[in-house]
């Protein structure tokens, strides 16, 4: 399982995922360009000590990204309000990627084309959406719960 963040806006919402990815053991990809300073000492404020125990791959653009994943024949998962599929009704692979978007923009419509699948988090109707590190946690551990994925410690 892998986390990618497209262009992401709010450096405190990586940090937080990079803590996550550390914890799980989970790769986090950062596809550029980020809205901030994509460097250790922007995350460190977030992520604090964990940053050194999580893999983060930066991405210049989503065209590279694109071009790694195939290479890797991994499956895009989205992240996204828009979706029809509830996170907790979509079955995961071990390969995928889970991709959430801008926390202000969400993601192109170039971006939602190019994925092999979309996920939801259900909630309430008067409500537009969650934070991307909560919304993120909660479908990477369905996705983990799913695969067997958890560590064993």
């Amino acid at each position: 399982m892998i986390i990618a963040l497209y262009e992401p806006d709010i450096p405190q919402n990586t940090g937080t995922i990079l803590r996550l990815g550390a914890c799980l053991g989970v790769a986090v990809h950062i596809v550029g360009p980020a809205a901030f300073p994509a460097t250790e000492k922007t995350f460190r404020r977030a992520g604090l000590d964990y940053l050194d125990h999580v893999s983060v791959v930066d991405h210049v653009s989503f065209g590279t990204f694109e071009d790694w994943r195939k290479r890797e024949s991994r499956r895009l998962v989205l992240l996204t309000t828009k979706a029809a599929t509830a996170h907790v009704d979509f079955s995961y692979r071990e390969s995928d990627v889970l991709l959430c978007g801008r926390e202000s923009a969400g993601v192109p419509d170039d971006v939602h084309q190019a994925a092999d699948a979309r996920v939801r988090v259900p909630m309430r109707q008067d409500m537009r959406s969650l934070n991307v590190a909560v919304s993120l946690a909660m479908v990477l551990g369905e996705a983990l719960r799913q695969t067997k994925g958890f560590p064993r410690g």
